[in-house]
């Protein structure tokens, strides 16, 4: 019989997914927001499209390299704990300032979030993995569970906090992502009894000192090649994905029919898509990589990567058709969307959460931090790369953009499978453990 996870994750669980349905809530109305015009029905700041996703490319970016700052602020000053709680407390500020309708409030708002993002992502997905020991079987069904909870979160925001900030007030939506925020802090807090021995602050600059005066082997620095190359392989993978909360976001609203039955689905809803296929289609997804591996078929960190690059960008070649549905005016069918979504989400279980085993598997213990931080940083640049390709949308086409997303990822994923031999090979060993 299984046995039990530890009574901290079902905390942690709880914290992350209100802390996701804070973050992703506020992301389906951001550009939304931005662009709707200052006169009229729920007025918003009459932006640009480029405009806006410059924003949101700067926003989206911001967040996840402040992650670094945010790992040696628990490192440094106050260990994971505190950092997860400081983190939520700047999260839910600074949502609950973005509800004060003034231009002054609403960049402080943004301000405070990435901030608190930057320490909260980071250290509680270290805390998942401090309630379980060395060789302990249940960690990847417990970490699993977490990513559970953060797409219920990401899943649920967009169809509340959406609804509420697209029919009755951008600000009201805002204030209730807040809301969330501070629910999980109340769950945290309640729940310290349990977190007891995850997360305390630790003075380790002695053991640091130690391992920074042993160099690397051979076999490390060449997993740290095959590592800075993953890194590219996340960037290009949330410049394409991160079109959901940016471009395609817009594009939902202006040339997707969204009419259901005499009824007129608000554009922000369909933020929750990607996280309802994930629910749906993560364990189907894992399933097949496990049966692979029965087979004794590839199935390595790297191979599921190239393929999952390439299913993702096949997502865009549908919104290639859409884009030429409303060539001429029209609003294109749904099911574009919908289907393009599905792919992409594929394509994600497939890249995502094995990148982040890949990287505790390849570097080398004294770079562990380090590697994580980088990966996170790599997440923003490829966030910031998103907002300049949306960008690029409103000068040369949604057509051209989508089928340029597609010919890349395309492109890209070959081209890792042509070389992916001699990048296994440089991992001596360690891709022969399965996920």
């Amino acid at each position: 019989m299984t046995r039990r996870h530890p009574k901290g994750l079902p905390i942690l669980f709880f914290t992350e997914m209100w802390e996701r349905f804070s973050f992703y809530g506020m992301r389906a109305i951001l550009v939304l927001y931005l662009t709707k015009e200052t006169m009229g029905d729920n007025p918003g700041m009459g932006w640009s499209n480029a405009d806006a996703l410059v924003l949101y490319g700067w926003y989206t970016m911001l967040v996840y390299v402040m992650s670094i700052p945010g790992g040696i602020i628990a490192d440094k000053l106050l260990g994971q704990k505190k950092t997860v709680f400081l983190g939520g407390i700047l999260i839910a500020v600074g949502q609950l300032t973005l509800a004060i309708d003034n231009v002054v409030a609403f960049y402080s708002g943004l301000a405070f979030i990435i901030s608190g993002v930057g320490c909260l992502k980071p250290n509680i997905s270290t805390m998942v993995g401090g309630l379980y020991k060395q060789g302990d079987s249940r960690r990847d069904s417990g970490f699993t569970i977490f990513y559970i909870g953060i797409n219920i979160g990401a899943a649920s925001a967009p169809l509340i906090v959406g609804y509420v900030g697209e029919v009755y007030g951008w600000h009201y939506g805002f204030g209730l992502a807040g809301i969330g925020m501070l629910l999980g802090q109340a769950v945290y807090i309640w729940g310290q009894k349990f977190l007891k021995e995850v997360g305390n602050f630790v003075s380790v600059q002695h053991i640091e000192g130690t391992k920074k005066s042993i160099p690397l082997t051979g076999k490390e620095k060449d997993r740290v090649i095959v590592l800075l190359i993953s890194f590219l392989i996340v960037i290009v993978f949330w410049a394409a994905y991160e079109q959901a909360g940016g471009l395609m976001n817009i594009y939902t609203k202006e040339k997707i029919d969204r009419v259901i039955l005499g009824w007129e689905i608000p554009a922000s809803l369909f933020q929750s898509v990607p996280a309802l296929f994930v629910i749906i289609f993560g364990t189907t997804v894992a399933a097949y990589w496990a049966k692979r591996n029965k087979k004794n078929k590839e199935s390595s960190s790297l191979f599921k990567m190239a393929i999952g690059t390439i299913i993702m960008g096949t997502g865009f070649l549908l919104m290639s058709g859409a884009a030429l549905e409303a060539e001429d005016g029209g609003k294109a069918m749904l099911a574009w969307l919908i289907f393009s979504y599905l792919l992409q989400v594929i394509g994600e279980l497939s890249i995502s959460p094995v990148a982040l085993s890949f990287i505790t598997k390849l570097a080398p213990l004294k770079y562990a931090s380090i590697m994580m931080g980088v990966y996170f940083a790599a997440t923003g640049l490829g966030n910031k790369v998103a907002g300049l390709v949306g960008e690029l949308a409103t000068n040369a086409g949604e057509l051209e953009v989508f089928t340029g997303i597609f010919i890349f990822c395309l492109a890209f994923g070959f081209l890792l499978l042509v070389f992916f031999r001699k990048l296994k090979a440089l991992t001596h060993g360690a891709e022969e453990i399965k996920e």
